[in-house]
């Protein structure tokens, strides 16, 4: 799942871009358990992508417990796990608690492209927090260790959710934020927790906005060529030419590397070192079919620096260029240069640093967080996507379940559980459950991925037009479409009810346990056995 794993570039300079004729691409690789928050605390405010205002939030970290289903395994050792807190707007012990799951990446990515959440707290009074992924950014169970085998076995997403529930709980005890509602926010893989979290902890959790979570594809529910099928439609509403041209780049690359041009594809793609094999080649599919997979995710109207550094409107800029080189291959190069080297002042690149294959056909960057994934795209995560160049525009790239598990075997000693996640998270079938928001945007390749049609009065789907990934996550911004003002609207009306309905449930609840009342049926009837 494209995600903050994905390594960045480093600046947008896109009109020295298209003024440049070389345009390379780069990537940037980017005893007695006793839980409380350490008194460590860092102010560092940070820009938000579309939103106006600077926030400041305190990074702080959780004492928290490392295997929380196995009392003898490690003797119930702890770990510090990061999370961002800000009281700006909380109206202490009163107003609810925002709670963000983090997801596969660096928290403060996270916090700084999430304004919504900020501006709804402004609006309701709320706490807000961001809690760090386990074996992600800081969040390290075992330092440096924690990518090992068996260390890595306790990177799940029951843990993780553990996690979540246990700093909830604790957090509202020492802010003295008992009675204080909790919704919990997610995007993408963070929204699939958030919709977890409401089935898994209702006694915490009173509702759950989940943005752009594929909660029925990652459970292997749908069709294996949806992902890479909706990528290409996303550059079909441009213009059919822009998907005509990228195929016929394909195209003329799989000509060459069958009659065994090498050099001659080292010299159109600026590679460090010409490719030798069918392997290479495939890496090479592989890092330019992530390209467009990026811009299609992140094809929001505005400038980001989010998953990469991205022009406003990714996509069409995409199809202008792939249409305007002198030749198909240069196209194709300058195009995944939008995403790869946003500065253009690589020489050449190294194909097997900047791009690492792995058990998410749709990217896990590099770095430590991409380990991470990879682990999960190997266990309970199921990500067996591919492209066929019939319902797509890429060179057929297949990514079986046998595939899957010959590779997880090998890089992880693991056996993927395909159908786990429909046994413990509900698969599809969810309509007993209530208070999720399922929000999605129709250029994001992920959201056929998930819910699209309400499924009871409060589990609602909310559908974006022109929104791409998690778009109403994201702050205000002048160039926001209509449909993410109203969606937004949408999503704080019903969060603002179901703050209200649990006071309400809470007040009843204390009444109910506090008032002295006698049962008839403890005056009058009698049991015989």
């Amino acid at each position: 799942m494209c995600h903050v794993r994905h390594a960045c570039a480093v600046v947008v300079m896109f009109s020295f871009i298209m003024s440049n004729p070389l345009v390379f691409f780069m990537v940037i690789g980017i005893g007695v358990h006793v839980l409380h928050a350490f008194p460590h605390t860092l102010l560092q405010p940070r820009k938000h992508d579309g939103f106006k205002t600077e926030e400041q939030f305190s990074e702080r970290y959780f004492r928290q417990t490392v295997d929380h289903f196995n009392f003898n395994s490690m003797g119930n050792g702890t770990f510090s796990q990061r999370y961002l807190i800000t009281d700006k707007y909380w109206m202490e012990g009163y107003g609810p608690i925002f709670f963000y799951t983090g997801n596969e990446g660096d928290i403060w990515e996270f916090a700084s492209n999430a304004g919504f959440i900020a501006e709804l707290a402004g609006q309701l009074r709320a706490l807000v927090i961001f809690a760090e992924h386990r074996y992600y950014g800081r969040s390290l169970p075992f330092g440096t260790d924690s990518f090992g085998v068996p260390q890595i076995g306790l990177l799940t997403v029951e843990q993780a959710l553990a996690d979540y529930a246990v700093m909830i709980r604790e957090l509202k005890q020492q802010l003295g934020a008992a009675d204080c509602p909790v919704i919990v926010f997610g995007g993408s893989y963070g929204g699939m927790l958030s919709v977890y979290m409401r089935l898994k902890y209702p006694n915490l959790v009173a509702g759950a906005l989940a943005a752009s979570a594929p909660v029925l594809s990652t459970a292997g529910l749908g069709d294996s060529a949806q992902f890479f099928r909706d990528v290409t439609a996303d550059f079909e509403s441009i213009a059919c030419e822009c998907t005509d041209a990228v195929r016929g780049a394909f195209h003329q690359l799989r000509e060459l590397a069958q009659h065994q041009e090498y050099s001659r594809i080292q010299t159109q793609f600026h590679l460090c070192k010409p490719p030798s094999s069918a392997e290479d080649i495939h890496q090479l599919n592989g890092m330019l079919r992530n390209a467009f997979t990026m811009m299609a995710m992140l094809d929001y109207p505005y400038s980001t620096h989010f998953m990469g550094n991205m022009p406003a409107n990714p996509v069409k800029v995409a199809c202008e260029t792939m249409l305007s080189g002198p030749d198909l291959l240069s196209s194709l190069r300058n195009t995944a240069g939008i995403v790869y080297n946003s500065t253009g002042l690589l020489s050449c690149f190294d194909l097997y640093s900047l791009f690492v294959e792995c058990a998410d056909p749709t990217g896990c960057g590099l770095g430590p967080d991409s380990l991470a994934w990879d682990y999960q795209a190997c266990t309970e995560i199921d990500l067996c996507y591919e492209s066929n160049n019939v319902t797509d525009m890429f060179p057929p790239m297949a990514f079986t379940q046998r595939d899957r598990q010959l590779y997880c075997a090998k890089r992880w000693a693991v056996v993927p559980r395909p159908d786990w996640l429909k046994t413990q998270f509900w698969g599809d079938a969810l309509s007993t459950a209530s208070n999720i928001i399922f929000s999605n945007g129709d250029l994001d390749p992920w959201a056929n991925g998930g819910v699209r049609k309400s499924l009871s009065s409060s589990l609602i789907a909310v559908n974006i037009s022109g929104g791409a990934h998690h778009l109403d996550l994201r702050g205000s911004n002048d160039a926001d479409p209509e449909s993410v003002i109203n969606a937004r609207k949408t999503e704080a009306d019903l969060i603002a009810q179901w703050v209200k309905m649990e006071r309400t449930r809470s007040q009843r609840s204390l009444k109910s346990t506090y008032s002295p009342k006698v049962s008839r049926l403890s005056k009058s009837a009698s049991w015989s056995i």
